[in-house]
């Protein structure tokens, strides 16, 4: 019996290190992560997703769409917050943005080094890491989640990231307009060469890539002038909630050009990649932080307009050509990232791993557990609201029906309308170029002036009451009927029974991941970020 166990336990031995050599012989996939500032879900491959008549008819995305047609295209990618700052936290660390602390807001933001991130995780897992831009605006080089300064990669130069003032000022001064194009995207090619320089030899590697120039300001106009996108083409198209009026379609025109420019990028990396022979060996992931800004129903909304976002993977396993229904958060690509590299997601992390998804041979629903997110928000801008008061809301989507929580409905939910109706109103160029000036939970835009310029038209004031307007404690929004969220049936009695059911989930599962708005510590969120447990560190503010 002796010997048995002493044969069997040798064996088991060889076996087992049989195993390990045999891992240890496979070479680990790389990452690379394109996420843009205030891309949402906007593609070229969506016009055919969503069908005729669709916004994205008009916007061209070659190599967008080329990650989605080869991999994986996710229609129900939703982010956890739709603000730059807790979103990027809730996805560094895989978890929801209420549970991150400092980090849930966006100026008085401070990142806690005991919360892990998976960046830091691949890097002590021997990945070479490193980021191009933004990655996480507030803190210093020395608490940031990706380990700041030490592995950013901008020697290039950062002059993408205004890409179409930049391109303009160039093609004014008597630049070629595909060689101004060239000279900005050298930046892209030669940080991510700079990257991939240090590492060393067969070393996997994790590479983000942020560029900001998605975010405003854009150079008006520029959508036409750079890209050749005809405001007039997008006449009939926009969503239900915006003006459908020539200064609002050429911002949007304009937007669309920031995201062509992003999608030219990603077609470098992608082409870098292919001549050092390593695409096939990389997950290539492609996203955005939230909706559009400066438009109703964008960014720091709970609507699909502002939280809704693209999310395109291929590689490493990935099985391609499919488009997906599972509804997951952005908060997924974390555990994601770290199985791919082979790396135990920490306990903590709350969100689930894309891998079984990927490696799925199903289109539409794949795993059926998959069937709703959740998202909310607490502040934008520190002061939109006197005594630095938050906007709490929480929601949860499902295929059928969109349920928000407005928790303080007194409040306005774009910030106050300061010296609105006064003498000292802003001028419309104010609105249009300064977020602060009011309601500056909406950035400043050409959209916003108009909405504001004509508030008190009878045609035009209920677009305005839509994007600034105070909100009942509860809406309700039925996608089928209502896909552009503009009707709360909330106070429907046939839509009683869904109200409560959507409401005992939603509480449910912000009671089991220990969100303060609800588990009686919301006092952590009420007080203003330069005082209390939020106290934001001198030196630390940075906007979004």
């Amino acid at each position: 019996m002796n010997k048995l166990k002493f044969f069997i336990t040798v064996l088991t031995s060889l076996m087992f290190a049989t195993g390990s050599a045999h891992a240890a012989d496979q070479k680990r996939p790389n990452i690379l992560f394109a996420f843009a500032d205030d891309w949402g879900r906007y593609a070229s491959i969506f016009a055919a997703v969503d069908g005729a008549g669709s916004i994205n008819d008009v916007i061209k995305t070659p190599n967008i769409d080329r990650v989605a047609r080869e991999g994986v295209l996710f229609r129900r990618a939703y982010v956890n917050a739709p603000s730059c700052t807790p979103c990027r936290s809730s996805l560094l660390s895989g978890q929801y943005f209420w549970r991150t602390g400092r980090a849930a807001i966006l100026q008085g933001a401070v990142w806690d080094s005991k919360i892990p991130s998976f960046p830091l995780l691949l890097n002590d897992a021997g990945y070479h890491i490193g980021q191009t831009y933004k990655v996480w605006s507030p803190g210093t080089p020395n608490d940031a989640p990706f380990g700041g300064e030490k592995f950013a990669y901008e020697k290039a130069g950062g002059k993408f990231n205004n890409f179409s003032e930049n391109c303009t000022q160039m093609v004014k001064k008597g630049q070629p307009l595909a060689d101004a194009k060239a000279e900005l995207y050298r930046d892209v090619t030669g940080n991510f060469e700079g990257f991939l320089a240090d590492r060393k030899p067969d070393q996997p590697f994790c590479y983000w890539f942020g560029p900001t120039n998605v975010h405003r300001a854009w150079e008006r106009g520029s959508g036409k002038a750079l890209w050749g996108i005809e405001p007039d083409s997008l006449k009939g198209k926009l969503p239900k909630f915006l003006p459908d009026v020539p200064e609002v379609r050429e911002d949007i025109a304009d937007y669309f050009g920031e995201i062509q420019a992003f999608d030219h990028a990603i077609g470098l990396l992608l082409k870098t990649l292919e001549e050092i022979g390593e695409l096939d060996n990389t997950l290539v992931a492609v996203s955005g932080d939230h909706g559009p800004p400066g438009f109703t129903h964008g960014k720091c909304n709970l609507y699909d307009f502002g939280t809704n976002v693209t999310l395109a993977i291929r590689g490493a396993g990935t099985r391609g050509g499919r488009v997906l229904d599972d509804f997951v958060g952005l908060p997924d690509l974390a555990p994601t990232f770290l199985e791919i590299a082979g790396v135990k997601p920490p306990d903590v992390m709350t969100a689930r791993s894309l891998v079984p998804v990927l490696r799925s041979e199903k289109s539409g629903q794949v795993d059926d557990t998959r069937s709703f997110a959740l998202t909310g928000r607490e502040r934008h801008v520190e002061d939109a609201r006197e005594g630095f008061l938050p906007y709490p809301q929480r929601a949860i989507r499902t295929k059928e029906f969109l349920y928000i929580v407005n928790f303080e409905p007194d409040r306005w939910p774009m910030g106050s309308p300061r010296t609105l109706g006064t003498a000292a109103e802003p001028s419309a160029e104010a609105f249009a170029t300064n977020t602060r000036v009011s309601l500056a939970d909406m950035d400043a835009s050409p959209t916003k002036a108009w909405l504001i310029k004509h508030r008190d038209e009878p045609e035009w004031k209920p677009f305005y009451d839509l994007a600034f307007a105070k909100r009942p404690r509860e809406q309700l929004f039925v996608i089928a009927d209502d896909p552009h969220q503009l009707r709360n049936v909330v106070a429907d009695p046939k839509f009683e029974a869904v109200r409560a059911e959507l409401n005992a989930k939603l509480m449910s599962e912000l009671t089991r991941t220990n969100d303060p708005r609800v588990t009686g510590d919301q006092q952590f969120f009420e007080l203003p970020p330069m005082a209390g447990p939020l106290a934001q560190p001198r030196g630390k503010k940075k906007a979004d």
